[in-house]
Order: C-alpha cells, then structure tokens, then sequence
C-alpha cells in the first residue's frame, strides 16, 4: 500500500500529492490514462481554472492542456459538448500562440483542432469534419519548425489520406499510405526524451496504421495488408504496460484481437478466430466500464464481430447468440449517444446475427420470439421521446422480415412490411441528421428490391 503510495507521487510530481497545484497531471497528458472518466472530467475542469487564471504563466499552453483533456473527455465519454468545449479551448490556444511569434506552438494548437475534427468524424460519421481536420493538419505542417507538430501533423495527414483512398480498393494505395507513417513515428520516438507524451503519441501513430491497414485488408480479403496490421498492433501492445497505460494498452491487445480475427477468417483459419475471441475477452477482464465507457463499448463490439466470423467460420448457432449478448452489453453505452456512427453498426450486427441464428437451425421461432420482442418495445416506446431509438428498432424488426424471406422462400406480406419499417425509419434519420444510420437502411432496402421470393401460394 505504502510502495503505491510512493509510486503515485513519483507519477503526479516529485512534491506528491499533498501540494495544491491545477489539477492531477500537472499537464501531463501520458497521466491521463491513471484516472478514470470522473476524475478525468474533474481535470478538465480543472485544467481551465488553470488556463483562465489572470496570472498564469504561459496561457497558451494551458489552453491546449486543457484541449487535450476535453478531447480525452469526449473520445471516452462521446460527448459531444465536450469535443465542442475541445475543439474550441484550442481555437483559443492557437490564438494566443500567434502564428507568428510561437510557430510550433501554434502548428500543435492546430493539430489538436484536427484531431479534434477527426474524432467527431469517427464518432458521429461527419466526413466533412475530415475535410477541415485536413486542412488543420496542413496549415501546422507549413508552420511547424520542429517539436511534437511536425510528426503529428504527418501522421494525421497520412490517416485523412488512408481513410479517404480505402474505397479505391487499391492494395497498393494502403501501402503506399502505411509507409508514409514510418518517418513521423520515428520523429515521435525521437522525441521521447525531451517529452513523456511523445512515446504515447508514436504508440497511436502505429494503432491509427494498424487500424487503416484492417480495414482494407478486410475489404480486399488481403491477407498481407492484415498481416501487417497484426504487426503494428503487436509492437505496440509490446511497448505498452497495462498497469500505467491501461487504456492505450487496451486499445492495442484489441487491434491485435481484431487483426486475428480478420486474418484467421480470411485464411479460414477457426482455431486463429478462436484465439482471437480469447484474447479480447481477457482484455475485456481488465479494462473497467467506468473508466471508459467509449473503450468499454467498442471492445464489446470488437468481441462480437470476432464471435460473429467464429459463428460463421463454423456455423455455430452458439457463436451468434454470444455475439448477440456482446452487443447488448455495448448497448448500455451506446443508448446515451443516438448520434454514434458505432451504434448503427452494433444494432445492424445485432439483427443480423438474431438473423443468422434462425438460418442456421432452421427454426422459425426465434425469428418468432426476437419479433414479439422488438414489438413488445416497440409498443411501450414513445417515438416523440426517443424517435432514435424507435427507428433503430424497426431497422432490427425489418432485418427480421428479411431473414424470414431467406428461410421460407416465400413472401407472406414480409417484404412490405419490411419495407415500410425501413422507410419509417429513414425518415426519422433523415429529422435527426443521422447519415450512418441513414446509409444501413438504405442499404437494406436496396437488398430488398433484389430479391425474390416466390409469392405464398
């Protein structure tokens, strides 16, 4: 007890905790990861008392400290108020910097902006937030001398440029773009002796590639570009402790866990698919809902989607309904936030696997009963409260209709009420500015217009 006690004053500052000072960190953003999402919060307030301190030293800087913090807030929380309250502490951090005076510190007070941009397009599926997080990044790269902002902006100008090229399908683009990350990462582990965040920051440079990597691997089922995936996720796992770098070190093990997967499905590989189902599941063990809910979540998805390849790899009725419970789970999370582009995807699995379920024994009642239970909602749910959330659960109630139509073979009035679930729900998207939501019932509507069933006799 008393070594850590020790160990927390060594982390948060020679002078302990008992000194008043702004703050846990001290403006240490590699601490950040030691306190759960309240304490974190608390920090951030925290960080701009700090900031809006008349006799401050350096005012700028606090600012974007206290930008870095609303930014952890929100990628764990998915807050929208809060990437606003980020986004916009380091507008105001750039401002005091002075382009002109504090080149480097204006070029990192504009990374932040973009990494700001960036992570409400990947929470809420804005690609025009990419857009201006790309200009940010290019702005800091024309002004930047030196410092954390040169690499960084190389890296977010890399990862604009992979996310915009993956629908190409372009094998050789993903290399290409994954090599432009070498340079800057190398930049970052440079710099770790002279900052303590740049180690981390390096850490996310390979987990942003590895990420790019999965994705268009699964895409292309290229087995390389997967490979390579697995690769940057284990280095990184390998640099990492799980005792002071919880959160990074999660997200790591779970790229690892994902990279498995994918590749073990591409290679039809089950025992590799099992193994990464394991893995994922003893990274969840670790990691505690409360200290990030946002993590929490998309390891459950991650574990769902891994039992999902499981459950079709060897067609396992079991798999699916694991995968299902892994999605409900996420759901708790996810619910709060109607916006998240991750919720559509959780939701649309969900009713797939429920789906897959049926199809694989064949037994029309658990269409049946996932039916009487999307209605029994549907019922004590006001769509004037949560119109969301109702339309959500028509999206579901219409991938049922679907998969009754693939079972049977035979129309008894599914598709159309199929299709006016769907419609309904477009139109409650369509209210709301709801585009990734928007896109996965368009896209069930258009596999409806594609098929079909022989009319009931």
């Amino acid at each position: 007890m008393f070594e850590f006690g020790r160990e927390l004053k060594r982390l948060f500052g020679a002078e302990g905790l008992n000194t008043p000072r702004d703050g846990l960190t001290g403006g240490d953003s590699s601490l950040l990861e030691l306190l759960d999402l309240e304490l974190l919060k608390t920090e951030a307030k925290a960080a701009d008392v700090a900031a809006g301190r008349i006799g401050a030293a350096d005012r700028a800087q606090r600012r974007l400290e206290a930008a870095i913090v609303w930014r952890e807030v929100a990628r764990r929380s998915g807050d929208a108020l809060a990437l606003r309250k980020a986004a916009a502490t380091a507008e105001a951090a750039a401002d005091l910097f002075d382009r002109n005076r504090r080149p480097d510190g204006w070029a990192r007070a504009r990374c932040e902006q973009a990494f700001c941009a960036m992570l409400g397009a990947e929470l809420f599926g804005d690609d025009g937030l990419n857009a201006a997080a790309d200009l940010a990044f290019r702005e800091a790269r024309a002004a930047a001398r030196g410092g954390l902002a040169l690499p960084l902006a190389d890296v977010g100008i890399a990862a604009l440029e992979g996310r915009s090229r993956m629908g190409t399908g372009d094998a050789q683009a993903a290399r290409v773009v994954a090599a432009r990350f070498t340079v800057p990462i190398q930049g970052l582990m440079v710099l770790t002796k002279r900052c303590r965040a740049a180690r981390l920051l390096a850490v996310e440079a390979r987990l942003v590639r590895a990420d790019l990597l999965l994705g268009w691997g699964a895409r292309l089922k290229d087995r390389d570009l997967l490979r390579q995936a697995l690769d940057d996720a284990e280095a990184a796992v390998d640099g990492l402790d799980s005792a002071y770098e919880p959160l990074t070190w999660a997200r790591a093990a779970a790229m690892r866990g994902q990279a498995m997967a994918l590749l073990g499905d591409a290679a039809g590989q089950i025992d590799s698919v099992a193994e990464a189902v394991n893995g994922l599941a003893d990274v969840l063990n670790e990691l505690n809902r409360e200290h990030s809910p946002m993590d929490w979540a998309r390891l459950q998805t991650s574990l769902a989607e891994s039992l999902q390849a499981l459950g079709e790899a060897g067609a396992s009725e079991r798999a699916y309904e694991q995968a299902v419970t892994c999605y409900d789970r996420a759901a708790m999370v996810l619910k709060e936030i109607p916006a998240l582009a991750l919720r559509a995807v959780a939701a649309s699995n969900r009713a797939l696997c429920l789906a897959r379920c049926a199809e694989l024994s064949g037994d029309l009642n658990v269409l049946d009963a996932a039916e009487t239970a999307f209605r029994i909602e549907l019922t004590s749910m006001s769509p004037g409260r949560d119109p969301t959330a109702w339309a959500l659960l028509q999206v579901n109630l219409a991938r049922l209709y679907e998969a009754r139509l693939d079972i049977t073979g035979r129309d008894r009035g599914e598709r159309a009420a199929a299709a006016h679930a769907l419609n309904a729900a477009l139109d409650v998207f369509a209210e709301q500015g709801l585009r990734s939501l928007s896109i996965i019932a368009s896209d069930a509507l258009g596999r409806l217009s594609h098929t079909s069933p022989r009319a009931a006799y």
